[in-house]
């Protein structure tokens, strides 16, 4: 197992931040995985780095404290100021994100507390967020397990936290003999695919399953589909999240019209939405339920201005590897590589052409791309889904048939 973190850890590090001797570290995780976290710092000391900025977080504490005090008085913790972030970003870190589910934790705190203090923590990081945006910044979103997490997932097993390992290892290919060479294969196999996308510069796309999505969104002019590895200002190609298969792109914040169901459970801030949906008018969306977290769905679409309005479209096949494990994660990062999704809240500056370099006034002014402090990515692909990209003409072809790539493509 600590040779597979091993692996996993410079994976992360080489391949994904491409992390330089003397570029300062950033990272954030679980406190429950702080075994993983030693390794991590071990293996950047070994690359040259010496400025390491560790944010652990405990969730039970976290839990606690939106329970135990009042909003105002949480605006002190470091635990939702992410004031830090700006500080590491104006140096230029890499930014290691290790995500870790803990599902329904935190059903019994009041959504609207939960509201204010997400909305909270995006103020607080609002210039990581800008250079970001403007591609500056090396950032990778990676998995590492939890307890309760792997016991959600694998109820029956004798040790759920090693079979959960086990899947993130194999998922991300990290006891392959040669994982940087596959990666960069794929990374290449998805550009290839974006490409062939952004060279037809469709008007508009039309979703349509037997679930009940029938959907439509348009694409500004000159729109790029992107796909995970992103192309930094200064040359360097990172993978921001890892594993990934999607590709993606971001539509105008004013076209959505139509009905979208989701495909799989969403875990947002630790709650569980199942078995849900929205429907848009205009852009907006004008209704929604839920089978569950309804509650919790309300206040992320009501998060902040422009959180009703959707901000990325993303395509991913349903014969694809992270989808044929026929597991559900209840993480957003691998169910969102397993399914098509769209994304409620903020867009992607480098889906437009030379996007990256014009702030998001111009680029909600000029292309209609949102702008939004919130970004929610949840899951509607099905076996069935067919999608139609429309072009200027009005041609119709397709790109999605039975929930996969149509020929052209793929």
């Amino acid at each position: 197992m600590k040779e597979s973190m091993i692996k996993y850890a410079d994976v992360l590090l080489k391949v994904c931040l491409k992390v330089e001797k003397d570029q300062p570290l950033f990272i954030s995780y679980n406190l429950e995985r702080e075994d993983f976290v030693r390794i991590v710092v071990e293996e950047a000391l070994k690359i040259g780095v010496n400025d390491i900025y560790l944010e652990g977080i405990d969730p039970i504490i976290k839990h606690n404290l939106l329970l135990n005090v009042e909003v105002e008085e949480l605006k002190n913790n470091s635990y939702f100021n992410k004031s830090i972030w700006n500080t590491y970003a104006k140096k230029n870190a890499a930014f290691l994100m290790l995500a870790s589910e803990n599902p329904g934790l935190m059903k019994d705190v009041d959504p609207n507390k939960l509201r204010e203090l997400t909305k909270y923590s995006y103020e607080t990081r609002k210039e990581f967020d800008l250079l970001r945006d403007q591609s500056k910044l090396a950032w990778t979103i990676a998995a590492v397990p939890t307890e309760d997490w792997s016991n959600l997932l694998y109820p029956n097993s004798i040790n759920p936290l090693a079979d959960l390992w086990d899947q993130i290892f194999n998922i991300c290919h990290i006891d392959d003999d040669n994982p940087e060479e596959y990666w960069t294969k794929k990374i290449q196999k998805l550009d290839e695919r974006a490409r062939k996308l952004t060279e037809r510069q469709f008007k508009k796309l039309i979703y349509q399953n037997n679930s009940g999505t029938s959907f439509s969104i348009e694409l500004p002019k000159n729109h790029i589909w992107a796909a995970g590895g992103t192309i930094l200002q200064n040359g360097k190609e990172v993978i921001v999240n890892f594993p990934t298969e999607e590709i993606f792109t971001s539509p105008t914040n004013d076209s959505a019209e139509g009905i979208v169901y989701s495909s799989l459970p969403l875990s947002y801030q630790d709650v569980i939405i199942n078995e849900f949906y929205l429907r848009f008018e205009k852009g907006v969306v004008t209704s929604y339920g839920a089978h569950e977290g309804e509650e919790t769905l309300k206040n992320m679409i009501e998060v902040c201005e422009n959180s009703n309005r959707l901000g990325e479209v993303a395509l991913v096949p349903f014969n694809s590897p992270i989808s044929n494990t026929s597991q559900v994660f209840f993480e957003t990062l691998f169910d969102e590589n397993a399914s098509c999704h769209i994304a409620l809240g903020d867009s992607f500056p480098e889906c437009i052409m030379n996007g990256t370099y014009m702030d998001k006034d111009m680029l909600l002014e000029e292309y209609h791309l949102n702008k939004c402090d919130s970004h929610v990515d949840f899951m509607i692909g099905t076996k069935d889904l067919n999608i139609k990209g429309i072009t200027k003409d009005g041609l119709e072809v397709p790109i999605f048939i039975g929930g996969n790539f149509s020929i052209e493509f793929e």
